[in-house]
């Protein structure tokens, strides 16, 4: 019997946002699948967190390691549930084997120029000895600036429009941040220096998405300090966070589609996954066509390979 045919995703392709002539109806369509599943998540999980497993503002008014090591506890207890599942069902397991995968072959058990010699270890050593705490570090600043009266605090009864339209647009500000601070990394010595680390995986897998250099995760937490500047309720930075936290998930883990029963979670990984693979490609995989309007877009088809063997050709010669 011969084995099936690879399977090929669908070439990737922007959101119905920025085109003209304007579509609404696509756009319609569309906007169920920019809340569903993974914001819908990340918000259920915010509000979770803020309301049952995040310190009193009157605790956190005050800079203590109590209320700060609770905050790296939870988010250590957090990531590594939902890192580690996602793991277990699509690697460890292997519940649905190769398909929907975009690289057929798995990761090397064993790798010589890996932290530890594996990458599931390393990347899981990056994860939780570097990120989380300082992912951490920036959210309890974050809090402890909203708890002590440093930046103010968003009525949710008095503007209840803006309080709930700033869930979608912390989302959007994160994509823009993402793809500038991506960009920055790709140059040359922060590449080299930092960069390259996140860049071992070009077959990533669930663990891959924050297994970063300490600099790259300093710079990556960052987007919650959009909520020291713009007025927000610190539900919307817990909410930051979260996003942050799980967020790279579904770009990294290696599957346009993971099956939960009957469930196809849709992962829209194909555009990062093609980033891993080609480097200089897709440094945002969003709403905003960043990568489009800066010629750095790849949509998987022989086309766009053809036009990056150019790009490559014209610096070489």
């Amino acid at each position: 019997m011969t084995a099936p045919a690879p399977w090929k995703p669908a070439p990737v392709a922007y959101a119905p946002v920025f085109v003209w002539p304007p579509r609404p109806r696509a756009l319609l369509r569309w906007l169920p699948h920019f809340v569903f599943p993974t914001n819908a998540i990340v918000f259920v999980a915010a509000v979770v967190l803020w309301t049952w497993a995040t310190p009193a503002a009157e605790t956190m008014a005050t800079l203590e390691p109590g209320w700060v090591g609770f905050l790296l506890v939870r988010n250590l207890v957090v990531v590594a549930a939902v890192y580690g599942a996602t793991h277990w069902w699509v690697t460890s397991r292997r519940s649905q084997g190769e398909k929907y995968k975009f690289n057929p072959s798995w990761p090397r058990s064993r790798a010589r120029n890996r932290t530890f010699g594996n990458q599931t270890r390393e990347n899981v050593f990056w994860t939780l000895v570097s990120a989380v705490p300082i992912g951490t570090a920036w959210e309890a600043t974050t809090l402890w600036l909203f708890s002590s009266g440093r930046i103010g605090w968003l009525d949710w009864a008095a503007h209840p429009a803006w309080f709930v339209a700033l869930f979608p647009a912390t989302v959007l500000l994160r994509e823009l941040h993402f793809f500038a601070v991506h960009r920055l990394l790709h140059v040359r010595a922060l590449y080299r220096r930092v960069h390259s680390l996140h860049h071992r995986n070009t077959n990533p897998g669930p663990w891959s998405g924050m297994s970063m250099h300490p600099l790259e995760h300093l710079v990556y937490f960052s987007s919650i300090a959009l909520h020291w500047v713009v007025l927000s309720h610190p539900v919307h930075a817990v909410f930051n966070m979260v996003h942050l936290n799980l967020a790279p998930i579904p770009g990294h883990v290696g599957f346009e589609h993971v099956e939960l029963g009957r469930y196809r979670y849709p992962t829209n990984g194909h555009a990062h996954y093609l980033h891993h693979s080609l480097f200089e490609v897709n440094y945002a995989d969003g709403v905003f066509p960043l990568d489009r309007w800066f010629g750095s877009f790849h949509d998987g088809s022989p086309d766009s390979d053809a036009r990056l063997a150019a790009r490559r050709r014209s610096r070489t010669g």
